[in-house]
């Protein structure tokens, strides 16, 4: 199963138009998602759906389209639907900027997609947001959250991740 297929990846620039129409179309999955998921007890804590879209969109199109994503997401829930709480919208975007910094220069540095790759960025971005987490909150339960229930959703970050970069947007 793991296979360094040849994806089409790109680094969209600001002046560029689709940067922003894929962001939105990111965005727009990260809002979906996550409403889909909070249908579900805690399944917002565990499947941790607002960072799925993110390493997409940043790990196919870019360091600016996953920072938009990253950023604009988590933004948007929480002033629709009041998830995530406003208290958690510092480390939740600090972890998608993570998110978006580490998928992003995974792209640029293997010029492909392995799930070994994908599995990398997401252990990445929840260690050092994990170790950010710690001091912010002055709780280490806090930030092990992700670890103890979320790491079914890191699972699906980096199998679903992989597949939708390999097979979905091979173009």
């Amino acid at each position: 199963m793991e296979r360094n297929a040849t994806v089409k990846l790109y680094s969209l620039g600001w002046s560029e138009m689709r940067t922003y129409l894929f962001a939105l179309m990111f965005i727009v999955g990260n809002i979906v998602l996550p409403q889909f998921c909070h249908l579900f007890p805690q399944g917002g804590l565990i499947l941790l759906p607002i960072y799925f879209f993110t390493l997409i969109a940043a790990y196919k199109y870019g360091l600016r389209v996953g920072l938009l994503t990253a950023v604009l997401s988590p933004l948007i829930n929480s002033a629709l639907f009041g998830m995530p709480p406003a208290a958690a919208l510092p480390i939740i975007m600090i972890k998608g900027i993570l998110l978006a910094v580490a998928a992003a220069w995974m792209a640029g540095r293997s010029k492909g997609a392995s799930l070994l790759a994908i599995i990398a960025v997401v252990l990445a971005y929840q260690l050092v947001g994990g170790l950010i987490e710690w001091p912010l909150t002055g709780s280490l339960a806090s930030a092990l959250q992700d670890w103890k229930l979320g790491w079914p959703g890191m699972l699906l970050q980096a199998v679903g991740g992989w597949l939708v970069i390999n097979h979905l947007l091979r173009n």
